[in-house]
């Protein structure tokens, strides 16, 4: 049986379907009023997005986190097996490059390791005697 409520009404076949807005304007072609690409508002948006200071504080962030982690792994592996006196001044090296606390603490690396390496040369080994 059909019901007589629904018989004269006008169902759409996309009826009951979701539809989104599309995420990727630029794949379709724009309208006159819109702001195209090439647009030099476009490009005023981009460089306020995108100044100067913001670029320094995202390659700060960047540096800081890369070279805290790096600096971590090798403190880590003080304890476990690998090249952490490798590790730790390239941590030291990464951060140097945005701060003066990892600068000085990377000289001082370099320090003592120059002198290890320096007061290894000096003291004759047992081995050249005969």
């Amino acid at each position: 049986m059909r019901d007589s409520a629904f018989e004269g009404s006008f169902v759409p076949s996309n009826a009951g379907r979701i539809y989104r807005k599309r995420r990727f304007n630029c794949m379709t072609p724009s309208a006159s009023n819109e702001r195209s690409v090439g647009s030099p508002s476009w490009t005023k948006r981009l460089s306020g997005i995108w100044s100067t200071e913001n670029i320094k504080i995202v390659r700060r962030v960047i540096v800081s986190v890369v070279g805290a982690t790096v600096l971590l792994i090798g403190i880590a592996l003080l304890v476990l097996p690998g090249p952490a006196f490798i590790v730790i001044p390239v941590g030291l090296a990464i951060l140097a490059t945005e701060y003066a606390w990892a600068r000085r603490w990377l000289k001082k690396a370099r320090q003592m390791a120059s002198d290890v390496v320096s007061s290894r040369n000096k003291t004759p080994s047992d081995d050249n005697r005969i």
